[in-house]
């Protein structure tokens, strides 16, 4: 496993990381990735930690706090040779988020004791509209305390787009900033979020590196989910254009063999050194071993990147994309977010 460094801090992080969504099970409604078995999960969290991962991302809202609750048990006897970074503000999947530096300090609090430590070492805001970014209302007076009490070692923000990256690098100046990027979403080389990115000194975390599991090449025009699996309200013909999207991006693949699918389209992502870590979910150990087999086999070379480029554009140039169903796909809870 690699590392690398997050932003202008002291604080380093496997490049690939673990995305901590699944584990938290089910909530009401299509709002996760269905029931999930915690035995599974704690087997997950533990190999993860063994083969090198030592960046766990997860939020409060994800199982209603039993994401932490799993993170907290699994590393409680090791915590400071983890880093954990949470999320505040969207607290229930249906209810309007609230940024409010009163509720972000209650958040945080209730973090903590679920995670079972006393600090956090990347606190994120989660999904907040444009307007939070750009008014902040205090936000940031309550990160100087926060930092200053010794209960956050960094400041984040989980945008709802590249684009919003770009000013929430301008307004806020985060430490880190989690956006989404895999070879079916190019939107932070096109917008320029790079360059920003490096400008300010801002950590990238590249979140849905798998596109929902469509860069796994496991899915049909015709896929089926769960009524609690959040992709199965995606309109068909968003899976579609994925299904589609994915099977050529994935033909780009050359060389070493022996990779999977989802091992290139991981390498995809780590290929640019402006990315932190890229933080694929995971449910099970043979999850965990396939991405983390990733950072060994290093970054995709020079021409495998060049076609990718070619193949997306022409992709992208046949597909106008439609990005309230974007937006949806990306988180379900963003959608209810005011």
């Amino acid at each position: 496993m690699k590392y690398r460094h997050l932003g202008d801090t002291d604080i380093w992080v496997s490049e690939v990381g673990f995305g901590a969504w699944g584990i938290g099970g089910a909530t009401p409604g299509p709002t996760s990735y269905g029931p999930t078995d915690d035995d599974n999960s704690r087997k997950a969290l533990n190999c993860a930690f063994e083969k090198g991962i030592t960046f766990y991302d997860t939020s409060s809202v994800y199982g209603e706090g039993h994401s932490e609750i799993l993170i907290g048990e699994t590393f409680k006897e090791i915590r400071d040779r983890v880093i954990i970074a949470t999320k505040a503000g969207l607290y229930k999947y249906g209810q309007p988020a609230d940024f409010s530096p009163d509720h972000l300090k209650s958040s945080l609090e209730t973090s903590l004791t679920r995670l079972q430590t006393d600090y956090i070492d990347l606190f994120q805001l989660h999904s907040p509209p444009l307007t939070t970014i750009l008014e902040n209302h205090g936000i940031l007076n309550l990160v100087e305390e926060l930092k200053k009490q010794g209960k956050i070692r960094s400041f984040g923000v989980s945008v709802q787009s590249p684009e919003d990256g770009l000013k929430t690098c301008e307004h806020l100046q985060p430490d880190a900033i989690q956006t989404n990027f895999n070879l079916l979403d190019h939107r932070v080389l096109d917008c320029g979020f790079l360059e920003q990115a490096e400008k300010y000194k801002t950590a990238i975390i590249a979140r849905t590196p798998l596109c929902f599991g469509f860069l796994s090449g496991k899915f049909n025009s015709n896929a089926h989910f769960d009524d609690l699996d959040h992709r199965s309200r995606w309109p068909k013909k968003q899976i579609e254009r994925w299904v589609e999207g994915s099977r050529k991006m994935l033909a780009c693949k050359s060389g070493l063999s022996d990779q999977t699918d989802i091992q290139y389209a991981l390498r995809f992502c780590l290929s640019f050194p402006e990315i932190t870590s890229v933080i694929p979910g995971m449910l099970l150990e043979e999850e965990v071993l396939e991405n983390t087999a990733s950072s060994e086999l290093g970054p995709l070379g020079v021409s495998e990147l060049r076609a990718v480029k070619t193949i997306y554009a022409e992709w992208c140039s046949n597909n106008k994309r439609d990005d309230f169903e974007i937006a949806r796909a990306q988180d379900p809870g963003r959608v209810n977010c005011k």
